[in-house]
C-alpha cells in the first residue's frame, strides 16, 4: 500500500500539501457542483454529494461557499458554469499507470496542462482505456496506525467494510463506492478519528519503484495536482516508506 495514499498522508502531516488554500476551496466547490447536477441536491438521496460535502466541512470551507456551489449544480444559481468531468490516462517515470480526473470549464485549457505536465516530468499522456482497467473504484478511509490497530476498527466491518490494510503508520479501510459515509459514520460513533475519507480509483495490483526513480514521479504527480482543474490523481506505484519520508522532507 505504500502508494498515493502514504504519499499523501506524509504531505499532510508535513503541512506541504495545498498550503493555497484557495485553491482547496475551488476544487472541493467543483466536485460538490457537478454531484449536485448528476445526483440532485439533496445529500440525503445523493451520496456522492454527501460526500463531497463532508470533504469540504473537512477543510473547514465556509458553509456560505457548501451552498453557493449546490445550488450552481442544481441550476438555481446565475453564474452557473458548465463543469464537465474529463479523465486522462498515462504513464509516468517507471512505468507507473497514472489515472486522473479532472473537473473543468474548459477542456483545451485543461488538456494542454495535463500533457505539458507529462512532457516536462518524463511522464507519457496515453489513450481513453490504456490504464483504466488497472484501476478499480473503491471507497477508502485512511487512519493514523499510530493509533490504532485493525482491532479497533471492528466497527467498519460490522458497517459494511470489506477490507483493512496497514502500511507503517497509515490504516486503510476499504469498502464500496457508496458505503463511505456509513462506515465512516459507524468509526466516529466509536470515536475514531478519520484522517480522510473518498471515493477513488484503487489500483488492482501495484509498480515497485526504485529510490532513482521516485522523486522524478512524485515530482509528476505533484505537478499534476497542481492543476486547478485536476480533481484526483490515480497512481499504481510502490514505493518505501523512508524513500517518500526523504522526497517530502
Amino acid at each position: 500500500m505504500s502508494g498515493h495514499s502514504k504519499w499523501h498522508s506524509i504531505k499532510h502531516k508535513k503541512a506541504v500539501v495545498d498550503a493555497r488554500r484557495g485553491q482547496q476551496f475551488t476544487k472541493l466547490a467543483r466536485a460538490i457542483t457537478v454531484a449536485a447536477r448528476e445526483g440532485g441536491g439533496d445529500p440525503e438521496g445523493n451520496s456522492g454529494l454527501a460526500l463531497a460535502i463532508q470533504k469540504a466541512r473537512d477543510a473547514s470551507m465556509p458553509k456560505d461557499n457548501i451552498e453557493r456551489a449546490v445550488t450552481k449544480g442544481t441550476g438555481e444559481a446565475s453564474d452557473t458554469d458548465q463543469i464537465q468531468t474529463v479523465v486522462y490516462e498515462g504513464y509516468g517515470p517507471g512505468g507507473v499507470a497514472l489515472l486522473i480526473e479532472a473537473l473543468t470549464d474548459n477542456r483545451n485549457r485543461t488538456g494542454a496542462e495535463i500533457r505539458h505536465a507529462f512532457s516536462k516530468y518524463g511522464g507519457s499522456l496515453g489513450e481513453p482505456g490504456s490504464v483504466s482497467y488497472l484501476f478499480e473504484k473503491r471507497g477508502v478511509i485512511t487512519l493514523d496506525a499510530t493509533r490504532y490497530d485493525e482491532d479497533d476498527l471492528m466497527p467498519a466491518i460490522d458497517a459494511g467494510a470489506q477490507d483493512i490494510v496497514r502500511d507503517d503508520d497509515v490504516l486503510e479501510v476499504i469498502c464500496g463506492p457508496g458505503g463511505v459515509q456509513g462506515v465512516r459514520d459507524a468509526l466516529e460513533r466509536s470515536g475514531i478519528a478519520i484522517e480522510s475519507a473518498d471515493v477513488v480509483q484503487r489500483p488492482r495490483s501495484r509498480v515497485p519503484v526504485g529510490d532513482d526513480v521516485a522523486p522524478k514521479l512524485i515530482r509528476l504527480i505533484d505537478a499534476l495536482e497542481d492543476s486547478d482543474d485536476v480533481a484526483a490523481v490515480n497512481a499504481n506505484f510502490d514505493i518505501k516508506a523512508g524513500v517518500l519520508e526523504r522526497i517530502a522532507s
